[in-house]
This record gives C-alpha cells, sequence and structure tokens, in this order.
C-alpha cells in the first residue's frame, strides 16, 4: 500500500461526517388509520402534496420537512405493518451518496433490509433501526427528488407549504431498554458518526436520557431509558416522537392553537419559551416544540 493510499483510508475513517450526512429526508408513519393522522397532521401545519404511484401512502410536508403516511399492507414482511396506532415506521437520511452510505453501514455492521421495488419505484438503500423501522439513505433531494420518481403531485396544491412559525426537524425521541444507552450510542457512532453531548446538556422541557448529534450538525436523537421505579416494560424500543424546532416556541404554540392543537399543561410539563409538547393523539401520536437559535 501506498502512503498516499493509506492516508487516505486514515481521513475517510476519521472523517467527522463519514456519510456526508446533510440532515433528515422524511420521516414516516405507519397507520391502518391514514385519514385519522392526515388531520392530526394538518392540525399541526402540514398539507398534504402528493400520493404514491401504486402504494396507499401520502406525503405531508411543510416548509422543510416531509413526513410519508404509510397505509399499505402488501409486502410489509420486513417492516412495520399498519396499525390503529401510528408507529414512526423510518427516517430518511440525506446523504451526498447513497450507495456509498449504504455500503459504509453495512460494512461497520449494519443489517440491510430487502427491498421490493415495484414498477417506477426507486430502489431506495435502507438497514434496520430500532424495533421494525428503517433507516433509508437518500441522496435525490433538491432538484431532483425521490417524490418526483415514486409520487403524483396533488393537483392545485402547493408543493412546498410555509412552515408554522419556521417550524423544522429538531430531532427524534427513542425510547430504549434499561441499561441500554451504550449500546445504542456505540450503534449510532459506530454506523453513522453520531457523537453524544456533555451529560447534563438537553434541550426543550423535557431533560431526560442522552443527547445524541447527528454529525452534520442538524439533529438530534434523544435515548430514554425506562424510569427506574419501573419493574416492567411493555413495549418494545422504538422511536416514540418527532420533535421539531422552532426560534419562537410561545409564538409557535399560539399559531397551532389557533389551528386545534392542544398542548399539555401539568405541574411537570408546561408550555415555556424553551419547549413544549403536544397532547397525544391516536393512542401514541404526539409532537414536541424545541427551542432553537436563529441561524
Amino acid at each position: 500500500m501506498t502512503l498516499t493510499a493509506a492516508k487516505d483510508r486514515e481521513s475517510i475513517a476519521d472523517a467527522p461526517n463519514p456519510l456526508g450526512m446533510e440532515g433528515i429526508e422524511f420521516i414516516e408513519y405507519a397507520t391502518s388509520k391514514p385519514q385519522a393522522l392526515g388531520q392530526v397532521l394538518e392540525m399541526m401545519g402540514f398539507r398534504p402534496v402528493a400520493r404514491h404511484r401504486s402504494r396507499e401512502v401520502m406525503l405531508y410536508r411543510q416548509g422543510g420537512v416531509n413526513v410519508i403516511v404509510n397505509a399499505h399492507e402488501a409486502g410489509m414482511a420486513h417492516s412495520v405493518a399498519p396499525s390503529e396506532k401510528p408507529v414512526i415506521a423510518a427516517i430518511a437520511l440525506r446523504v451526498r451518496d447513497a450507495a456509498a452510505a449504504y455500503k459504509r453501514a453495512i460494512d461497520r455492521g449494519a443489517w440491510a433490509v430487502p427491498t421490493k421495488v415495484e414498477v417506477m419505484e426507486l430502489n431506495i438503500p435502507a438497514v434496520h433501526g430500532v424495533g421494525s423501522s428503517r433507516i433509508y439513505f437518500v441522496d435525490r433531494c433538491k432538484e431532483f427528488s425521490i417524490y418526483d420518481v415514486d409520487f403524483t403531485p396533488i393537483p392545485g396544491v402547493d408543493q412546498h407549504p410555509p412552515a408554522t412559525a419556521g417550524l423544522h426537524v429538531f430531532g427524534l425521541v427513542q425510547y430504549i431498554g434499561t441499561d441500554r444507552a451504550e449500546d445504542w450510542t456505540e450503534f449510532y457512532r459506530e454506523l453513522f458518526g453520531f457523537e453524544a453531548l456533555p451529560t447534563g446538556e438537553h434541550f426543550g422541557i423535557l431533560p431526560k436520557g442522552r443527547i445524541l448529534r447527528s454529525p452534520c450538525h442538524s439533529f438530534y436523537l434523544q435515548l430514554i431509558e425506562p424510569e427506574p421505579s419501573v419493574l416492567a416494560v411493555d413495549e418494545e424500543e422504538h422511536f416514540h416522537r418527532v420533535g421539531l424546532g422552532t426560534d419562537d416556541v410561545l409564538a409557535a404554540v399560539s399559531a397551532l392553537r389557533a389551528r386545534g392543537v392542544e398542548f399539555v399543561e401539568s405541574k411537570g410539563v408546561h408550555v415555556e419559551d424553551k419547549g413544549a409538547l403536544t397532547r397525544t393523539w391516536l393512542g401514541s401520536l404526539s409532537f414536541e416544540l424545541v427551542h432553537t437559535a436563529k441561524a
């Protein structure tokens, strides 16, 4: 091996953003009640902008946030099956090169997800995430996107509706098992390049667990273990909720309340300028607002 080749290998291995990650392209919910979930999303400021060409799947959007509602049951053997309670079935990471990112993740120990591609559908590479979820790699997200192939725009609908109070993806909360924080920290560090923030550094109004920052510094994962007093946990590990960032939480709460959104107001959790938590809909669905400084 030449000295140049050795240096190249070291630079790749030590890169602070090994997958060329550039944020989250979409968050996917699986549900058997897509209309009910759609109503909640519209209250939260999202708009349905496109339908999948061959599956019972709808794309909702506001600003730069894309949410996919998947109620398609056929061929669900390797993914989350729709149920009455919506579940976060997948996230898609924006990367510079999807094939290269996928190969690196597999080489580092990720488990590949078999894909079943129909006519006129893209083959989007994915690996297994927490529970039955998937983590996709997407590099078509600018002039020509994955939605241009797989989806049909809804006629007369603005394809890029503005975000309510500047809402954007802040991150996701993941519920994990007891004493599993180190395992999941290593999983996200080794496969994707996440780093753990110092102990005690938190955001919003629910300062629990461990915070991991994406290598692109554009979103976070919050790992939460069961309370020590809880002897048994019925639910498996899973993505629990989405955090939406805004530079003015109180303005966002006011705008969303005007749309019918209710927020938790209790002794321990209530609306503050640093964050807010919506009520829970459909047995499992909630959103957290988190204050973020202006760019």
